[in-house]
């Protein structure tokens, strides 16, 4: 009898908690909603979204630069820090030996438990005097600045997943590839990669979600100027730097204010999409399991 209680009352303790977590991201979604659509008050939907002239003391609150730039940023982290998880994915799965292999998942951890700051001040005192020397502006701050550090950012969320979704393909498959004479190459691109797809698609989006929402090292070496990126090297700024930026200086709920939070708010729902990205990959995966 006693029993039957305490697992009721672990059972209650566990739909509270469930419910206060709810609760919260609701009210979050509804509060920054609610604050961040009073811009159209002021502004109409087609100039937020359409124009690139952000000059608050002007009235004029186009985000297409910062929304621009952050997809932008995103997509370069992705393409630079994508293929590189995913190598060292099949590195640490399939060929490292073993004893090395927790060498490996210890730098991986650590990366991922770096502060943002730190990658930002890297980039900030190594990255961008290098990109200097290379840029015909001689600016070093940039889309390719902030790109690099979201690259090595999001390093430890694919390579992690990657690793894990190769690890989990079924030693049959493998040993049925050997067995018809394939090299490890051709088994691991063939065969291994096929099968692991779901798992490393998940890795990677979950890799764009931290890019994407990633505040501190961009706003370090981004450069935090509102103008549309048309170079890899001229200094723009994303959504979130700009957030960072403009928050403090802003009246609460003057139209300045309220474009700040409907920017938060096209985040959430980015971050809701790619949720859903990873869901669908996830629940993909299990139907073909």
């Amino acid at each position: 009898m006693l029993r039957k209680k305490q697992e009721l009352l672990i059972q209650y303790i566990f739909f509270l908690t469930a419910m206060v977590v709810c609760f919260t991201i609701a009210a979050i979604v509804v509060f920054v909603g609610k604050q961040g659509l009073k811009t159209f008050l002021a502004v109409s939907p087609l100039e937020f979204f359409g124009s690139t002239k952000w000059a608050p003391d002007q009235n004029q609150f186009g985000a297409l630069t910062f929304i621009s730039s952050s997809f932008f940023v995103t997509l370069l982290a992705l393409l630079l820090g994508g293929p590189l998880g995913i190598a060292g994915a099949m590195f640490s799965a399939k060929i490292v030996p073993s004893w090395l292999t927790g060498y490996l998942r210890t730098v991986v951890d650590l990366l991922a438990g770096i502060p943002s700051v730190v990658y930002g001040w890297v980039g900030l005192t190594i990255i961008v005097p290098a990109i200097r020397q290379i840029s015909p502006n001689q600016n070093g701050f940039g889309l390719l600045a902030a790109g690099i550090i979201l690259a090595i950012m999001i390093l430890p969320t694919v390579l992690s997943l990657a690793e894990d979704a190769l690890r989990s393909v079924p030693r049959s498959l493998e040993e049925a590839s050997y067995a018809l004479g394939a090299t490890r190459w051709q088994t691991i691109w063939h065969v291994l990669l096929p099968a692991a797809a779901p798992g490393i698609i998940t890795g990677l989006v979950l890799g764009m979600a931290r890019a994407i929402g990633e505040t501190m090292a961009v706003q370090m070496v981004i450069g935090n100027t509102p103008l549309f990126p048309r170079s890899l090297f001229q200094p723009t700024a994303t959504l979130t730097s700009e957030i960072v930026m403009e928050m403090g200086n802003t009246a609460f709920n003057s139209t300045g204010n309220n474009a700040l939070f409907l920017m938060a708010f096209v985040l959430l729902l980015i971050a809701l999409g790619l949720i859903l990205l990873v869901r669908k990959f996830t629940a993909s995966k299990e139907e073909g399991h």
